[in-house]
């Protein structure tokens, strides 16, 4: 299921709409809640939109523990040891003409340590209770990343499993 059948720019691969390689991180505190953060103003797609840990793609020679653990670092200016929990495959018309088509690699984490975040990836962040967010996803769809509205119900069985 993933195995790699070449290698383009990640723009190009969105701009096709053609299947790739992807992760999305999803931190926990010791008290259950999930770290979330407003992608920044500048961001090519989704700017200013509320959305998981952190999330990017592999480079071409990392594994993908090395992805998420320089990703983590790179975006939200923090580490912790992060476990593989899913997969799933899915596709989303996103703003600016893009579409994302992701086989995506989701890992959890644990840690209640605050991030430093670069400025240029994220605008603002916060430790949020699942029921709240979950409550808030519903009644407010537009203030989320698309990929973070279909990825967060497979969290959720996840988290309880």
């Amino acid at each position: 299921m993933d195995q790699k059948v070449g290698l383009m720019e990640k723009m190009e691969a969105h701009e096709k709409g053609l299947l790739h390689r992807a992760f999305s991180i999803f931190i926990f505190n010791s008290k259950g809640e999930l770290l979330i953060h407003q992608r920044a103003m500048s961001k090519y797609h989704s700017p200013g939109l509320w959305t998981n840990t952190c999330c990017s793609h592999p480079r071409d020679t990392e594994t993908l523990q090395q992805a998420v653990n320089r990703r983590l670092e790179e975006e939200m200016g923090m580490a912790t040891d992060m476990e593989k929990k899913f997969h799933f495959i899915y596709k989303a018309e996103l703003d600016q003409g893009l579409t994302e088509h992701e086989l995506d690699h989701v890992f959890f984490g644990h840690t209640d340590d605050l991030p430093k975040p670069n400025p240029e990836e994220v605008m603002d962040f916060k430790y949020v209770n699942i029921e709240e967010l979950t409550s808030d996803m519903e009644q407010n769809p537009d203030n989320y990343t698309e990929w973070f509205k279909i990825c967060f119900p497979e969290v959720l069985k996840n988290i309880r499993a």
